[in-house]
């Protein structure tokens, strides 16, 4: 099985090509990235038997992967993620990732190719109590731009649903350790600071606010289960490892960072409600993930663990 992974030196891309040989059905893996992150050591010391190849594309140009044959999968990760600073870049950050899906969902059209896109549970926005993937349209508020641009993305898929082969999940915020590593979501970004001494920053009205989290390796488990389930519903899934408080994060940090203080800050999209994300519909599929954020944190700390 031959697929490619846009995005690839990313947080998640690249623990996928670092940890793609664990799929025995996949026997060669095409990376795409633009680089324009500067990620290039995502791409050092990779693995031989990961039997990898690399090419610098940029997929604004919906032309981009024209030259690659023969593709079964194409695993999404390419796009702009930041939530918070996307206020600052709304229609850039919109023409990327439309332009970039569209790229895709051409090229899965024309070569058969299935498709996993990756969404955000940051879609349900202000809502309170319990929410899944029925939660009808007018209940959906996203509060950042990157956020609608992820339910912008879902209804391309489902526009051309009748000729691809998908699924889309709606992942929890990501927390551990890839070569591609970033620290502008919520548990990386705590776990930066608290190895630096530094105060971790807490949206003023965040503390006690449920949200949902993904460990970065139940994420690999997301696309190994459809890959050797052959998993595809053109459907929507929630997936994430559990729903936790900010206090409850920085409650797992300090078991392994014992000096750990806070600064209240203000953030435009700091007024949502607490709420948890269910997951009931992918555990139906059979997909039950098993990590535990708390060693995630404890990777993320020991990456500066000799720095103060």
């Amino acid at each position: 099985m031959k697929i490619l992974i846009t995005g690839a030196c990313g947080h998640i891309g690249s623990f996928i090509s670092e940890n793609i040989y664990k799929i025995k059905k996949v026997s060669k893996t095409i990376l795409v990235d633009n680089l324009k992150s500067n990620r290039f050591y995502s791409l050092f010391n990779s693995k031989k038997k990961n039997k990898l190849n690399f090419f610098l594309k940029d997929l604004n140009n919906i032309n981009s992967l024209n030259e690659f044959k023969n593709v079964d999968l194409i695993i999404h990760c390419a796009s702009m993620t930041n939530a918070e600073k996307s206020f600052g870049k709304e229609k850039e950050m919109y023409n990327n990732n439309i332009n970039c899906m569209k790229t895709v969902i051409k090229f899965c059209k024309k070569n058969n190719t299935k498709l996993i896109h990756l969404s955000s549970t940051s879609v349900y926005g202000k809502q309170t109590n319990l929410v899944d993937e029925t939660c009808e349209k007018k209940f959906l508020n996203p509060q950042s731009p990157y956020a609608r641009i992820k339910i912008a993305e879902e209804n391309l898929l489902k526009k051309n649903s009748n000729n691809l082969i998908y699924n889309t999940f709606r992942f929890g915020t990501i927390a551990g350790v890839s070569k591609g590593i970033r620290f502008h979501t919520a548990v990386n970004k705590f776990c930066f600071n608290a190895a630096l001494e530094k105060k971790i920053e807490v949206y003023r009205t965040a503390l006690h606010q449920f949200r949902p989290y993904l460990s970065i390796r139940d994420s690999f488990e997301v696309f190994k289960f459809c890959i050797n389930n052959n998993f595809f519903e053109n459907d929507i899934f929630n997936v994430l490892t559990g729903n936790f408080t900010v206090f409850q994060i920085i409650k797992k940090i300090k078991k392994f960072k014992k000096k750990v203080s806070i600064d209240y800050v203000n953030s435009p999209i700091m007024n949502q409600l607490s709420y948890h994300v269910d997951d009931t519909k992918i555990k139906s599929k059979g997909l039950i993930l098993k990590s535990n954020i708390d060693k995630d944190i404890q990777d993320t700390i020991k990456l500066l663990n000799n720095l103060k």
